[in-house]
């Protein structure tokens, strides 16, 4: 059996799950609504404020979707609850961020302003001009908006300049004076 399908989802309070027929799951949370179309080998069961995932057999596909599918909702019943964040650093003489209404702007030493727009499902966090913090009840979006800010100016080896995750340690290089 895998180790992280077996284990049950417990649903805090305030969060409603539901299993729709072609394995539709629907959770539900004071952060927002999420759904998941679950592989259809998988039967997902809820008994009160318990989830439960089940395979059918131990082939190989089965067993790799089971685990799976038990941390995507464990993950959605989270966001609803909880929420996600990321936490994102900017490094570098004249890199900034702020907010205006609902847009971010990036100030990278590009010769434009780099700008992301706040969604139904991502919000942005500016508390400083050195600190962005992305919010999303997704998981997976989540993390993949603060991908792409990062993307915008990557921190580099040298001074280690750019749009870095908080925490993240950047691999410096000598560069001419390490000969």
């Amino acid at each position: 059996m895998s180790r992280i399908g077996r284990n049950p989802i417990t649903v805090p309070a305030g969060v409603t799950v539901d299993v729709n027929e072609n394995n539709v799951v629907t959770v539900k949370g004071a952060k927002g609504t999420l759904t998941y179309t679950a592989p259809a080998a998988m039967t997902v069961k809820v008994d009160g404020n318990v989830v439960t995932v089940s395979r059918p057999n131990d082939e190989k596909e089965n067993r790799s979707l089971h685990g799976l599918t038990r941390t995507l909702i464990s993950n959605m019943v989270v966001g609803v609850s909880e929420g996600y964040s990321k936490k994102l650093e900017i490094v570098g003489v004249g890199y900034r961020a702020a907010k205006e209404g609902k847009k971010l702007v990036l100030n990278l030493g590009h010769s434009h302003p780099i700008y992301f727009e706040e969604t139904a499902e991502v919000t942005f966090d500016v508390p400083d001009a050195n600190t962005i913090i992305v919010k999303s009840a997704d998981k997976q979006v989540c993390g993949q908006v603060a991908a792409n800010i990062r993307s915008k100016r990557p921190p580099e080896p040298y001074h280690g300049k750019g749009v870095k995750y908080e925490g993240e340690r950047i691999r410096r290089k000598a560069g001419k004076a390490g000969k």
